[in-house]
């Protein structure tokens, strides 16, 4: 337990690094509240990341975000960062509906871009985003969708007990508290993009994916909750969804924005196909075949806390009648806070027990940038598939995309 408590403390409170002469330079695009999280705490233990300056509609805000979190300077405008020469990238955590837009502003202004999730509004904006010809020169800008928990060591082991092939069915779910957001929050607001698809239920998605290795190829069903108060009416508080992927199997997805009081981690659980196991010591006319189930508990925040439980049912029958003449079970539980604690290929991996899913995807982002080598990063095609998921279940669910920036 105070191994627990010491890690996720050094997790908000890293060591602060000392930084390089060329270290990357970030303005923030917004005094948004992920900003700390997703950004400004994980680059204090970075030795190649500055945050420089931030810039917000509020300058007063602004300033007073810049003064909190000792960033150097103030800007009067998201131009203003954009048009500094001393600024190397731009994090982009402003609302759904102004990422597409400010992404595509900061990078043909030559900047590096973070984006937060979703990357767009829908797929349109996606296809336009990520092909852009400035993104295909030579030394052209590096541009990440900010999915921070697809680089978590956890979400990297508990993949390496699944094959996607055999996947038959995956069940997600996420949620959080009512009491977190009131009806007038961004997450609600349908010019904004908002939705609990859009907000939260991303997150599912991108699991499901990544479990199957492929896209869905149909939404079976999408069934939303929404106030009903004639205001919000396109913004879906919560959701149940059913895909089906290209081998046959059926992800389930589901999410609250008006959860219960008591927060319930995130979950992924992998149902594979029962395949028969090759084991010489079995008389002839006899085999042994396996059902495998895998989970993640708090695919989403795993750096707080998550467990992999692997549970796998081994039977005995006859191969003539099926009949089964022994059957067991056994389980195993991991966790992974760390690439050398997840083991085996991942085990010379940088990085320490306490690091952020977000101080994970910082490593990779600046990889890029640098022209190193990176060992897991969010493709554009990838984001851009993402947000196809994200439109085939908005619009199985009635509530219609979310709309599309006039910007081009």
């Amino acid at each position: 337990m105070a191994s627990t408590v010491m890690r996720i403390f050094t997790a908000f409170g890293p060591p602060k690094a000392e930084k390089k002469s060329d270290a990357i330079r970030f303005g923030i695009l917004g005094a948004a509240q992920i900003a700390p999280l997703a950004l400004i705490t994980p680059a204090l233990s970075h030795p190649e990341v500055i945050i420089q300056a931030v810039a917000a509609r509020d300058h007063t805000r602004a300033s007073a975000f810049a003064k909190k979190h000792n960033i150097p300077d103030v800007h009067t405008s998201y131009d203003e960062i954009l048009e500094d020469p001393s600024i190397d990238a731009v994090f982009i955590p402003l609302p759904n509906s102004l990422h597409f837009e400010w992404a595509v502003r900061s990078i043909r202004a030559g900047k590096h871009v973070l984006l937060e999730k979703p990357s767009t509004s829908n797929a349109t904006e996606a296809s336009i985003l990520f092909n852009l010809p400035e993104l295909k020169v030579p030394n052209a800008p590096i541009l990440l969708e900010a999915f921070h928990n697809r680089f978590h060591p956890s979400l990297h082991k508990f993949l390496s007990f699944i094959t996607p092939s055999d996947v038959v069915h995956v069940h997600t779910d996420s949620m959080v508290p009512w009491l977190m957001l009131d009806k007038d929050n961004i997450a609600f607001n349908y010019k904004l993009s908002g939705g609990s698809m859009m907000m939260l239920g991303t997150y599912n998605f991108g699991v499901i994916r990544m479990i199957f290795n492929d896209n869905p190829i149909e939404c079976l069903s999408c069934e939303p909750g929404i106030f009903g108060d004639g205001i919000h009416d396109q913004c879906d508080t919560d959701f149940k969804a059913k895909f089906r992927f290209p081998n046959g199997g059926i992800a389930e997805a589901s999410t609250t924005m008006r959860g219960s009081v008591l927060w319930k981690p995130s979950e992924a659980r992998v149902t594979h196909r029962e395949v028969v196991v090759d084991d010489k010591a079995l008389p002839a006319g006899k085999e042994k075949v396996c059902t495998r189930i895998v989970t993640l508990h708090g695919f989403i925040h795993a750096f707080i806390w998550h467990r992999i439980d692997v549970k796998d049912s081994f039977v005995i029958r006859d191969k003539r009648d099926r009949r089964p003449v022994k059957s067991w079970t056994e389980s195993k539980s991991y966790k992974a806070y760390s690439y050398k604690e997840a083991g085996g290929e991942f085990a010379e991996l940088p990085g320490e027990d306490w690091w952020m899913s977000y101080r994970y995807q910082l490593e990779e982002f600046v990889n890029r940038v640098r022209g190193r080598d990176t060992q897991y990063w969010v493709e554009g095609e990838d984001s851009w598939d993402q947000m196809k998921m994200v439109d085939m279940a908005y619009e199985k669910s009635g509530l219609g995309l979310r709309p599309t920036s006039d910007f081009r």
